[in-house]
This record gives structure tokens, sequence and C-alpha cells, in this order.
């Protein structure tokens, strides 16, 4: 395909285009078949429900919007950790869990058919003292920060080491035991 410069375009096309102007009412005429196509014509009924339903949309949309922001205000007044007291309290609450990880890690690798129960009954004590932890965090927060309930808090955790500890005496206590009846069987 050749480009044809511009200027010989319009000469090849002199006195084929449309100059004449438009007629004065060619933009009223316009405009009025652009609206007829833009609104189609809606029964009465449909108008009716939409005119009633735009209030109870914003009443809905309200109503959502206030039980977030309930949520969000009452979630975080109840999730109020030790850690939250003091810096001192966050390096306890920091020691005590990871001591509780490890503790808990090393059961699990230590765990064996003959001990699988006492395990999954000390796990069972451990979501306790959990589910006590959480009303104490609720307490926390309820009581300004009470120093009984947050000895409260630092003994549960103790008392979750405890019960890991006493778990690994007695793993340890049963693999003593099992040594001892190979070799006396021997």
């Amino acid at each position: 395909m050749k480009k044809e410069p511009i200027d010989q375009v319009f000469k090849r096309l002199e006195g084929k285009l449309d100059t004449a102007a438009p007629s004065a009412d060619h933009k009223a005429n316009f405009l009025a078949k652009l609206q007829a196509q833009a609104a189609p014509v809606t029964p009465e009924k449909e108008t009716k429900v939409i005119k009633w339903m735009r209030p109870l949309f914003i009443a809905a949309s309200m109503l959502l919007l206030a039980g977030v922001i309930f949520t969000q205000f009452n979630t975080s007044s109840s999730d109020k950790e030790l850690a939250d007291v003091s810096p001192e309290m966050q390096e306890t609450q920091d020691f005590f869990t990871k001591t509780i990880e490890r503790e808990l890690f090393d059961i699990k690798e230590k765990m064996t058919p003959e001990n699988q129960a006492m395990v999954e009954d000390a796990i069972v004590q451990l979501e306790v003292l959990e589910q006590q932890y959480d009303k104490l965090k609720i307490d926390l927060s309820e009581s300004g920060e009470d120093k009984r309930v947050i000895y409260a808090m630092i003994d549960n955790f103790q008392n979750r080491i405890d019960l890991l500890q006493n778990v690994v005496e007695q793993m340890n206590a049963i693999t003593e035991l099992k040594q001892i009846e190979k070799a006396v069987t021997l």
C-alpha cells in the first residue's frame, strides 16, 4: 500500500466531501436520540422496588460497619498479653514461651508408642492451661494490670513448664526401665 501525501488526498477528494454546516436543531435532535437510547423504558414496579431498597441497602451497610467496629473494639481490649505490661514482662513471656516450645519439641521427638498416651494427656492438660491463660488475658485488660493477675499469668507459665518437665522425667524413667529390662534378659 503506497502512502499518498495529504495535500494530494484533499485535491483528489475535492467536491466529494460534505462541507455543509449542520442545521440549527441538529444538536437537539442528536441529544434526543442519545437520551432515547440511554434511558430505556422501565416498568414502574421496578423503579418502586429500587426506591425503597436503597434505604435498606444503606441501613444494612451501616449495620455491618457498626458490627465490624464493635468487634474490633471488643477484641482489642481482651487481647492484652503479659508482654504488654512492661519490657521486663515481655522478656519473661518470651523466656517462658521459648522454654515451653523447646520442652514440647523434645517431648514430641522422644515420643514412642509406650509413652504416647502420657504425651497426649500432657497436651490436653496444656490446652486446659492455655484456656486458663486466655481468661487471665481478659482479666488483665479488665483489671488494669493488677499484679495478682500478672502473678497468676506467670504461675500459669510455670505450671506448663513443670508439667512438661514431669513428662520428660517420666519418659526418661520409662527408657531407663526398658534398658534395665534388656540388660536383665540378656
